[in-house]
């Protein structure tokens, strides 16, 4: 026997029809903001992500060289495919571009959870428009795909910060202090020890007195935002708060204000972030990790060779959304569902074939015997897949010109003219001929 790799999963059919009705009401919401999808490959070149993380990512990547002599890595993210995609075709592409990709990504990371080596993703990307409108539009569109799945505004929160305000407020103080280490430095604020915070925050180069203001000045609430541009003085840190302001504005007009909060902690750890980033979270704690998270990030187009070109995203992932849903009691049924089961009892097969593609024609889900079981053993089997109707179609049916109905939720039976069924009935039942 073999057992699965260390952070790779195998999904059954139940799981993974839970799965596929999460996945499916995930894009319907992205389809109806108009994003098209995308397929992406599941190998890059390794230096591409040496060239925005720098040597020490490789670490990180499943990362090998193939039969070609190529470095290449299995992809541990989307957003530098899509660039890459974007920089390949830019003239051609009407803007703005708006896509969505639902794929596996891997990562050679400790196993935690809600955190896998092979994991998926719904990617969610506009191309090509600062405006406000662009941010709250994602935003929206996360809100709809999580109210959609069964969640309210009671189960999660938004938590929505702007990343030139950090960086701003850092360049305030009277230190050379390392921006993106600093950052990284807030992004790990939640998940460690106050004074392990403050030692990475004076590693960044702010005294510890200097780290302690910076931490009240994190805690201003909305209305009091004018603080930090009085405090910093800084043309960078006044347009982030207005940029800020206009996103929650233009977000509340389009429906999705009410799950946001001002969350000046949140600070998304990558460094190609450059506005508004957020994060989700459960709402009760129970998930104690971020579900997902999004944000702005204008200089990667440019950055892979291309024309100067905003953008802004979000990425929804499987296995720690899955932890939401099931916390909050929404998670997809783990069951079968099957519309009609034809029974076969001896030499019928080519009458019940016609009664299967007539159903399935209808859009049912039609399953029969494929393995010459008893009609015992078939009835089983239409109980054990959910069957909510058996169509017996039986040697004794046939020459009377009919087949029986079976109703398996009450057990009831009836007799139909076999040329009446399907008929011109759209989803015939028991009840129809009874």
């Amino acid at each position: 026997m073999y057992d699965h790799l260390k952070g790779f999963r195998d999904f059954y059919p139940a799981e993974m029809g839970a799965r596929r009705e999460v996945i499916d009401s995930l894009e319907a919401a992205a389809r109806r903001y108009g994003f098209r999808e995308v397929g992406t490959p599941a190998l890059e070149r390794t230096q591409m992500y040496v060239d925005k993380s720098g040597e020490e990512i490789v670490e990180e990547l499943y990362a090998f060289e193939d039969k070609g002599g190529r470095e290449v890595a299995l992809t541990p993210e989307l957003t530098p495919t899509v660039a890459r995609m974007v920089v390949a075709k830019q003239q051609e592409l009407s803007k703005p571009i708006k896509w969505v990709s639902t794929r596996p990504f891997w990562r050679y990371e400790q196993v935690q959870q809600g955190r896998f080596r092979e994991f998926y993703q719904t990617n969610v990307d506009i191309f090509g428009s600062s405006e406000p409108e662009a941010d709250a539009e994602i935003l929206a569109f996360a809100a709809d795909a999580l109210t959609d799945l069964g969640l309210t505004g009671e189960e999660f929160e938004f938590r929505v910060s702007h990343r030139d305000i950090l960086g701003g407020l850092f360049e305030s103080f009277d230190a050379d202090v390392d921006t993106d280490a600093a950052i990284r430095a807030v992004d790990k604020s939640e998940k460690i020890g106050h004074n392990e915070y403050h030692d990475l925050l004076v590693e960044a180069g702010l005294s510890y007195d200097q780290a302690a203001e910076f931490d009240d000045l994190l805690a201003v609430g909305e209305d009091d935002l004018d603080e930090l541009v009085e405090f910093a003085g800084t043309d960078r840190v006044e347009e982030a708060v207005t940029n800020l302001q206009n996103v929650l504005e233009a977000a509340a007009d389009f429906g999705a204000r009410e799950y946001c909060t001002l969350s000046l902690e949140t600070a998304r750890g990558l460094d190609y972030y450059t506005g508004v980033v957020f994060e989700c979270f459960d709402s009760t704690g129970e998930v104690s990790r971020s579900v997902f998270g999004g944000g702005r990030y204008d200089d990667l187009i440019e950055s892979f060779g291309g024309q100067p070109t905003p953008a802004v995203g979000v990425a929804p992932g499987l296995a720690p959304l899955s932890l939401l849903l099931q916390r909050a009691d929404v998670w997809p049924d783990e069951e079968f569902t099957t519309d009609y089961y034809v029974l076969q009892i001896g030499d019928t097969r080519s009458e019940a074939a016609r009664i299967v593609r007539d159903l399935r024609e209808r859009g049912h889900v039609v399953e029969t015997d494929v393995a010459d079981r008893s009609f015992g053993s078939q009835l089983n089997y239409a109980d054990s897949i959910n069957a909510e109707t058996v169509v017996v179609a039986g040697e004794q049916d046939l020459a009377n010109d009919e087949v029986t109905i079976k109703d398996m939720e009450s057990g009831d039976q009836t007799q139909a003219p076999v040329d009446e069924f399907p008929g011109d009935r759209e989803r015939p039942t028991y009840d129809d001929f009874a």
